[in-house]
């Protein structure tokens, strides 16, 4: 039968299988329907190999897939996904989009038509280990040498002090992880952070790129600047993505990060004995002269332009979404997307520092949602590499990404 299989593209993140297979149970059992589940998880570029440049999904390979919000003006123009409009205007998804916190309902909607339901949520945020910061030990020495209080930092300049105390390479502890592989993924989140807390942006308000400004020159100098203080940043940093970061900071080898706050329910609930329990949240910090801000880049559930069984795929992605599938979200590591998730009662027993979401969606920015901007944030993650990887003057770096980045702009 043509509904017996639906393949499902999976981001690698052990959570994300865990809970697809879950909620395909659950599917299985609430519908009656004998269907199999076919899925195979990938990293982010044989991800976007087998999507896009093999046109898995616009050819039918896969059925549906995990979408960035990055990807998804490109996709939808490029007719990789399946407009799933005229399927909820049948058979709506219930509490769409009032259940959803507001600035994640805009981005799936492009001309009319809808794209993607979220699914994974996470906004960037400042993620510490408790039991280090409540030590007394910690706390009389960090406030003998530094004449304050040990505290969450609030600015850059007291992240890297406090990452500098924290760091003790000899007991196989770093003040901090930094995901910089090279795969315009965590290397772009970055570099906009960096600007945006610093007062900045990253384009105009056309999408022109503005890379080559007093404050990307501020922010890639603070970042180069950590990654070379010896014993500050984990070592592995050139060969670490988001998800390796996040395994980092769980398995206890870090003291805090600026990361997905996914990373920090996951750490806390299954984190390595000493950070199990002990993962706390906030504001990512400020630059000097600018204000806190967030990233707001998040996983949805696309369905292909070639998928064999629209009907099929679209009954899954309401079941989905369904206030109790994403607790199962939620509670098998992942981030739930709904805002009465972190009402329930089991949610808050295991993630205690859920109430925070609100605070950090409303502080929240996107990169743009343009189909040309793949092209500068490829830009973007050359020039984060190799600010990283060379001693080229800062300046020089910037000023010669930012030429790149304008043909770039120019031929999008």
């Amino acid at each position: 039968m043509a509904d017996d299989v639906l393949r499902i593209a999976i981001r690698r993140y052990d959570p994300f299988e865990a809970a697809i297979r879950r909620q395909f149970e659950s599917f299985r059992d609430a519908t009656g329907r004998n269907v199999r589940l076919e899925c195979e998880m990938f990293d982010l570029e044989p991800l976007v190999e087998t999507l896009f440049t093999k046109r898995g999904l616009a050819e039918g390979r896969w059925d549906i897939a995990f979408i960035v919000t990055d990807w998804l003006a490109e996709a939808s123009a490029g007719g990789h996904l399946l407009d799933l409009a005229p399927l909820d205007a049948r058979e709506p998804i219930p509490d769409w989009p009032a259940a959803w916190p507001a600035s994640m309902t805009a981005p799936p909607s492009i001309g009319g038509r809808l794209y993607g339901i979220p699914y994974h949520d996470g906004p960037y945020c400042l993620i510490w280990r408790r039991d280090l910061f409540a030590d007394a030990a910690y706390r009389a020495s960090f406030e003998e040498r530094f004449g304050r209080p040990l505290a969450a930092p609030e600015t850059w300049t007291q992240f890297r002090e406090v990452g500098r105390f924290f760091a003790d390479p000899a007991a196989d502890r770093w003040g901090t992880v930094v995901a910089a592989y090279p795969d315009a993924h965590n290397t772009v989140y970055d570099f906009a952070v960096q600007v945006w807390t610093r007062g900045g942006t990253i384009v105009d308000a056309d999408g022109r790129p503005m890379l080559d400004t007093a404050h990307a020159l501020k922010a890639l100098d603070f970042y180069r600047t950590l990654l070379r203080e010896p014993g500050l940043v984990h070592p592995a940093f050139a060969s670490t993505d988001s998800v390796q970061s996040g395994e980092i900071f769980s398995s206890g080898a870090v003291a805090m990060m600026t990361n997905w706050f996914g990373f920090a329910t996951h750490a806390h609930a299954h984190g390595a004995p000493g950070v199990r329990g002990n993962v706390a949240i906030g504001p990512l910090p400020a630059g000097e002269g600018g204000d806190q801000a967030s990233l707001l880049v998040y996983w949805l559930l696309a369905i292909g332009a070639g998928c064999r069984d629209p009907e099929l795929a679209w009954s899954f992605l309401r079941h989905v979404a369904r206030p109790e599938m994403d607790v199962v979200t939620t509670l098998a590591g992942a981030v739930g997307t709904r805002n009465d998730t972190w009402d329930d009662p089991t949610v808050r027993a295991v993630l205690p520092f859920g109430d925070q979401m609100a605070h950090l969606h409303a502080k929240a920015r996107m990169l743009p949602l343009d189909p040309g901007f793949p092209k500068i944030a490829a830009v973007i993650d050359r020039l984060v590499h190799r600010a990283a990887t060379t001693d080229m003057p800062t300046a020089t770096l910037l000023a010669e990404a930012q030429a790149e980045a304008l043909v770039a702009w120019s031929t999008r």
